[in-house]
């Protein structure tokens, strides 16, 4: 995996979740916070087709929220 990058909102439990998640599996991420963004918000949207967080994107393509990154098989790059 090359480029993580998650939409998400200050006070999302899911968000926190999902970058925890990344933290322990020693994978980088480009956090993008929509809280008071609203040009990243509807960018976040016209990428996804949704509206909610988090969103996130492996490489430019988009795998949904954290129950979805929950379910891949993420390695670390430092294994």
């Amino acid at each position: 995996m090359n480029r993580i990058e998650i939409y998400s909102t200050n006070n999302c439990p899911w968000c926190m979740r999902a970058k925890s998640l990344l933290r322990t599996k020693g994978l980088d991420y480009e956090e993008i916070d929509i809280s008071s963004d609203q040009v990243r918000a509807s960018e976040m949207i016209e990428r996804s087709g949704r509206r909610t967080v988090p969103q996130i994107f492996i490489d430019d393509e988009p795998i949904c929220g954290f129950d979805e990154l929950s379910n891949m098989n993420l390695t670390s790059k430092r294994n």
